[in-house]
């Protein structure tokens, strides 16, 4: 199912006005307004205008609604012009708006303290003004807003809605989440591990830098709004078994009231994701894995910064520790090798070993282990040697890249991990695990096998031999590898091929003829000693073998 165009972000749709916002309104403009107290408090939405000069208006007040007064019934007293404000305050109210030359030529000093500590804003007009055209001009944006919201709204909900009907990623639902609010979105699980996340353009660093921390000091609240210290706004993803995560939208405008719309597509983004986490088994840490291991091996980070901030965001402290490259080759396939990593990481996880681990390419698990600078790595590699051989199989090799103390070395050593797992041959010998160290000539020509150049060496070095093995079913080739695998210890090579001393050297005399070449020069034995290991790296079927 095709999902509905998705409709432009508009910052002001649906969006209620503020104090500041209707003190610019042409209506009370004329009035000369001026702030006297709450100047910090003018990004409150206004809700409604109530016009009221009762002293206990809150019995009339649902929290929001811009108060207009000209101050007839205000008392002499102060003590009750401070429990006048109290009232306002204790309701919510949006703020005060005093018209002068009723009752006071200036606004008592003793409302103004009053305001200023509870911190409700408090407007004072100095020329009179209709309230009847300020109440249906406000009444009126108002109830606009109200249907813009609604119907954007729908459209948001229509967007969603397909989204899930075609089993859309949990990467396409924070994406689009992040396009209509035009702000940076992070979905985390409830260990306030990054998964994913959408920044629109912006690097890791300042957005995901020491995010555990920031995340625990902003709690999940009842209902979408500012919380914490950066005024995030956050809603619950749930699974079968209750909260799993949370959605969080990072809003740079630290406003008092969130974007109404924002908060809509917040939700109905939650509830696409709870949805996606019923529908079947979610492997989302893994994905996540998966994606930070292959930025960090093809280098997509745009800075050391960047990496380390994505990397530890996701729980692997990369700060202070040595980090390794393992790289783990297997011939599992078909639907036996899609969660292949799933298995590796619940069983290294249960070792307390702290590390990405996501498939990186098909046949291969990509492992980044961080450890701490004084323990020993081998130890660990041999465990996860272990583990790959209990879940994958005997074939299974693992590979193990240099150690490095930061991120922007760790594709490099992951290459030379991929290589080594590369050159490794059945024929190389059984370790629980691999260093580049361990690539010696044989694994080498067989990571070389493909090249023609080394192919036409072994072909011209070996061809006449080869021919007159198939001709005449002769064992020529094997009485030559058996000599110099004994490096050219004759008594030996004659013992491995099961063959009589007389019978080995009459073999290697024709070897000599027919390859003319004299098998006593170190030179020529090792040109043919390559020779054969390129063949035997080939797979060729060929006598002997």
């Amino acid at each position: 199912m095709k999902a509905p165009s998705m409709p432009p972000k508009r910052p002001s749709t649906g969006h209620f006005l503020t104090i500041a916002e209707v003190l610019r309104l042409p209506v009370l403009v004329e009035g000369l307004p001026r702030v006297l107290a709450g100047e910090s408090r003018l990004d409150r939405a206004v809700r409604w205008v109530h016009v009221t000069e009762l002293l206990n208006p809150a019995d009339f007040l649902e929290g929001g609604e811009l108060v207009l007064t000209t101050g007839m019934p205000y008392p002499e007293d102060a003590s009750r012009l401070r429990g006048y404000v109290d009232q306002l305050a204790d309701v919510g109210a949006a703020g005060l708006i005093v018209e002068l030359g009723h009752r006071y030529r200036k606004v008592p000093d003793e409302l103004v303290a009053a305001c200023r500590a509870r911190e409700v804003p408090l407007i004072e007009l100095a020329r009179g003004v209709r309230f009847i055209d300020v109440t249906q001009t406000v009444h009126a944006l108002i109830l606009d807003a109200q249907g813009a919201l609604l119907r954007r709204g729908r459209d948001i909900q229509d967007i969603f809605t397909a989204l899930t009907l075609r089993g859309a990623t949990p990467e396409e639902l924070v994406h689009t989440t992040a396009e209509l609010t035009g702000a940076p979105v992070v979905l985390e699980d409830l260990n306030h591990r990054v998964l994913m996340c959408e920044l629109l353009g912006r690097p890791y660093e300042p957005v995901v830098s020491a995010w555990s921390r920031r995340s625990r000091a902003a709690p999940t609240l009842e209902k979408v709004a500012p919380s914490g210290p950066e005024g995030w706004l956050i809603a619950t993803v749930q699974d079968h078994h209750g909260p799993w995560g949370r959605l969080v939208l990072l809003d740079s405008r630290l406003n008092a009231e969130p974007d109404p719309e924002n908060v809509l597509v917040l939700e109905r983004a939650a509830v696409a994701l709870t949805m996606a986490r019923l529908a079947g088994p979610a492997w989302w840490e893994r994905r996540a894995h998966r994606s930070v291991l292959r930025d960090l091996c093809e280098q997509r980070f745009r800075s050391p910064a960047d990496a380390r901030a994505r990397a530890e965001a996701l729980g692997l402290p990369a700060f202070g520790h040595r980090l390794f490259a393992v790289v783990i080759r297997h011939t599992e396939t078909g639907t036996e090798g899609e969660h292949l990593d799933e298995r590796i990481a619940k069983a290294l996880t249960q070792t307390g070993v702290r590390a990405l681990v996501g498939e990186t390419a098909p046949g291969r698990i990509g492992v980044l282990l961080a450890l701490a600078q004084a323990s020993a790595w081998q130890p660990v590699a041999e465990r996860i040697g272990r583990l790959s051989r209990e879940e994958l199989g005997p074939d299974a090799v693992v590979a193990v890249g240099p150690g490095v103390t930061d991120l922007s070395g760790i594709a490099r050593s992951w290459q030379e991990a991929e290589q080594t797992a590369d050159a490794i041959t059945p024929a190389s010998p059984e370790r629980w695990f691999y260093v580049p160290a361990d690539v010696e000539l044989p694994e080498l020509l067989g990571v070389l096998r493909q090249d023609t150049r080394l192919q036409r060496f072994a072909e011209r070095q070996l061809t006449r031999l080869v021919d007159h093995d198939d001709r005449n079913g002769g064992d020529l080739l094997p009485a030559l590898r058996a000599y110099l695998t004994a490096a050219g210890n004759k008594s030996v090579a004659a013992k491995r091929a099961g063959m009589s001393r007389q019978a080995f050297y009459q073999r290697l005399h024709t070897i000599e003829r027919l390859l003319g070449c004299d098998l006593e020069s170190g030179l020529q034995r090792t040109s043919l000693h390559v020779a054969v290991l390129v063949l035997d790296a080939g797979g060729a079927k060929v006598p002997g073998t």
